[in-house]
């Protein structure tokens, strides 16, 4: 059992600020995936939580005791780099057993631990193999085995399949994920691919600049996003200037610079300068012209994304618009140049108040 509570975590490195006030749970047996841009103070929060930086100011708490003095050996966590550290003069065996023999465990019980371990990774036939003769992912796995043979309560993730194929990262990730969940273990996984945090985390986190942005479920991150910087990171998106012209009970139409949007946000005020957010997949096309309703438009470019096609698109005023639908082969497809007709409901219209800063300044990562 392992609980993790973060309370105003801050790290200096001189006068660089790594991590400003930090704080966020994870529950016991929590899967939790970390994003942000570079920089942003992923790792540094890893090596917090693992002993090896010390708090400049904050706390670290496992299962509600204090670990800001508590030496690497005694926290039981389990590290696993991108870059995996195995021990080049030894095989996949002695790698994974290592954690338990340096403890002086008994010979059975190291035995036991490293059959289970190469059970669960599907390396038993390579138990013999040296690292410089396994693949990436199989190293990636033995890594894992000897994180996790060492007694590990809570694993420590750290961006561990960035080195990888598109392919081998995709298959892994989930493997690892099954395999923490199937021993009962916290952990917490570090990525910059935001479709891998989406995908295995239970909730993620989102940092910037060494602050916390959110901490959400995948559904709610991707959904309801709470500000512009987080419907853009995570995810594509489309983004309109506009003003609110009228409010009703239950929505409210923005005018932006002459295209008329409707959404459900209604707590808005007329003359208020917005923002409206529109995923790429809520939008419908066709190049019916019988269509009375819609946004007219011109295809400029589309790209062929395997399940998916991904179209650029040119609206009023000379403003470039995102369009992803789902590919099959019975899809209509609209070729280059061709006019087409946009829609898009009221309930996929996100609004936010425009920033002070300036869109473009918003949005940017850094």
């Amino acid at each position: 059992m392992t609980e993790v509570k973060v309370v105003n975590l801050t790290k200096r490195f001189g006068e660089i600020v790594a991590l400003d006030k930090v704080s966020f749970e994870i529950k016991d047996k929590e899967y939790l995936t970390v994003i942000g841009p570079s920089g942003c103070g992923k790792t540094t929060l890893l090596k917090c939580l693992a002993g090896i930086h010390s708090p400049t100011e904050g706390e670290i708490y496992f299962n509600r005791r204090l670990m800001n003095d508590v030496p690497i050996e005694e926290r039981k966590i389990g590290y696993v780099f991108q870059e995996v550290a195995l021990f080049p003069h030894m095989n996949v065996w002695d790698n994974i057993t290592y954690g338990p023999r340096v403890k002086d465990l008994p010979s059975d019980m190291t035995v036991k631990i490293g059959q289970n371990f190469l059970k669960m990774i599907r390396l038993g036939i390579r138990s013999n193999s040296f690292p410089k003769d396994l693949s990436g992912g199989a190293r990636q796995k033995t890594g894992l085995a000897r994180a996790l043979a060492s007694s590990a309560d809570l694993l420590l993730l750290d961006e561990p399949l960035g080195s990888l194929d598109v392919k081998s990262r995709t298959d892994l990730r989930y493997e690892i994920r099954d395999l923490v969940k199937d021993l009962g273990l916290t952990a917490i996984h570090i990525t910059h691919d935001q479709e891998e945090a989406m995908s295995i985390g239970d909730r993620v986190v989102v940092l910037k600049a060494g602050r916390l942005l959110d901490v959400e479920s995948p559904y709610e991150l991707y959904s309801n996003p709470k500000t512009l910087f987080m419907s853009n990171f995570v995810g594509d998106a489309n983004f309109l200037e506009g003003r609110v012209v009228k409010v009703l009970k239950n929505s409210s139409f923005v005018d932006s610079r002459g295209l008329l949007l409707e959404s459900n946000d209604s707590s808005r005020a007329e003359g208020d300068r917005v923002v409206a957010m529109i995923r790429p997949e809520y939008v419908s096309v066709t190049n019916n012209d019988n269509t009375k309703e819609g946004i007219p438009a011109f295809v400029e470019n589309f790209d062929f994304e395997g399940a998916t096609i991904r179209y650029e698109v040119i609206i009023k005023n000379s403003r470039q618009f995102i369009v992803r639908l789902p590919y099959t082969s019975s899809i209509e497809t609209f070729d280059v140049g061709e006019k087409v007709i946009l829609n898009f409901t009221p309930k996929n219209t996100r609004l936010y108040s425009y920033p002070e800063v300036g869109l473009r300044r918003e949005l940017a990562l850094e």
